[in-house]
């Protein structure tokens, strides 16, 4: 004995298959069985607006989020630059801007230092010299 009306088909074109638990596709919005409800088993055209990887970090295994149409290794990379907290990852922001200008209240560091000819101090806008 069926009950046609409880459930819904699958919209799959092959399947048409009367499932009682039919499922939605949060992407296209059609209704599937439990076998086509998956993007990949039903082809859905809308699965990038839905599907989204987020990388790991492969220094200290942390998630790091990136904006939408993105590569992830411009956000990785961002991450290992200023947040990551791994040893390689401090180590390696340590030795980049290890030039501290010499300007009195001044804590920027640089990559290039500006040594001063006459007092051999390092300072990163030759205007302070004034």
């Amino acid at each position: 004995m069926e009950f046609p009306h409880i459930g819904k088909n699958c919209c799959y074109k092959s399947c048409n298959k009367l499932d009682f638990l039919p499922m939605k596709c949060d992407a296209c919005r059609e209704v599937f069985c439990s076998e086509h409800f998956t993007y990949t088993n039903h082809n859905c055209p809308a699965s990038n607006a839905r599907d989204v990887q987020v990388p790991v970090c492969p220094l200290c295994g942390v998630p790091v989020p990136g904006k939408r149409g993105e590569p992830p290794d411009v956000g990785v990379s961002a991450h290992i630059d200023n947040q990551c907290t791994s040893d390689n990852a401090k180590e390696r922001r340590k030795k980049i801007f290890t030039n501290k200008c010499s300007y009195k209240g001044c804590k920027t560091k640089e990559l290039v230092p500006l040594v001063c000819a006459e007092c051999s101090l390092n300072y990163l806008k030759l205007q302070w010299l004034v």
